[in-house]
């Protein structure tokens, strides 16, 4: 599988995003990702798709249980239709309290529930691309109810690869069993990629007669780079900072204890109680 070298499409102001991801398409990057926080992670790619030729563009990550399979497969249509076929559907589940407190949508078993999210997504598009009548029903979601007036009809390029993003295990395998790609934490190291994640996505993909090197694997990293020493410094201290507040979360426990630093993520959660995120980063090995 070829290397690809990708960028982060920061649309924070969509009036640069056309400047932007013209520049990032000139560099000759291949791919811009958007991601869901403070912003809408769709925007940015639509405002892209029309300002660019050849960039592909994807969201790493839109929170899958923020909307329903429909209004999903709405979006993402429309996207791959204006881009011609440079979209990648990157979903992820977020963590509990956000989807039940700040979404106000259930989060219960999310590895199998965003395993049925996909599968109803994908027959959406085949309804979509097809005019197929709707018939899934799943575990949590189902699609039996379509008529030409909310058909978005066929476009030119149907397939949307759809990616989703982990760190445990569990996860992990329902990337294999169910989704084109899996998008990889920048909290990770090479060992746990080897031993930890790589196995699961291949568990999972043995369950549809496909191993982990039929999925498409998106790595973040953290970088270090600067002009001067001073910078350097500064872009280290960032990255240390970045880890000690992903560590202080229990989703990503399972990487600290991995390498023996179980403490260390139990110390970082009890100082995010006390308020105390300026004591965080020192205590990132």
């Amino acid at each position: 599988m070829a290397l690809k070298i990708d960028a982060q499409l920061r649309g924070f102001d969509l009036c640069q995003v056309p400047a932007q991801a013209q520049r990032l398409e000139e560099l000759g990057f291949d791919a811009a990702w958007t991601f869901e926080a403070a912003q809408d992670p769709f925007l940015p790619l639509a405002v892209a798709a029309t300002a660019t030729e050849k960039l592909e563009l994807g969201t790493n990550i839109a929170v899958a249980f923020a909307r329903s399979p429909f209004s999903m497969a709405g979006t993402a249509w429309d996207i791959q239709r204006a881009s011609r076929g440079r979209l990648h559907l990157g979903l992820g589940t977020q963590v509990r309290a956000h989807v039940e407190r700040r979404f106000s949508m259930p989060f219960d078993r999310p590895a199998a529930r965003v395993t049925d999210y996909i599968r109803c997504m994908r027959a959406i598009f085949d309804t979509f691309q097809t005019d197929a009548r709707p018939d899934y029903e799943g575990p949590f979601y189902q699609f039996r109810l379509m008529n030409p007036f909310f058909n978005p009809g066929p476009i030119d390029h149907p397939h949307i690869p759809i990616y989703l993003a982990g760190v445990n295990p569990r996860m992990c395998r329902a990337a294999g069993e169910a989704a084109d790609g899996f998008h990889i934490h920048p909290m990770h190291s090479v060992s746990y990629l080897n031993e930890v994640v790589k196995p699961a996505i291949d568990e999972g993909a043995k369950t549809r007669g496909m191993g982990v090197d039929d999925l498409d694997l998106q790595t973040m990293v953290w970088l270090v780079t600067g002009d001067s020493q001073a910078e350097m410094d500064a872009a280290f201290e960032q990255v240390r900072r970045d880890i000690s507040f992903y560590g202080s979360t229990p989703n990503y426990r399972r990487m600290l204890e991995h390498h023996g630093l179980a403490d260390l993520g139990k110390t970082l959660s009890g100082l995010v109680r006390q308020g105390a995120f300026d004591e965080m980063a020192a205590l990132v090995p």
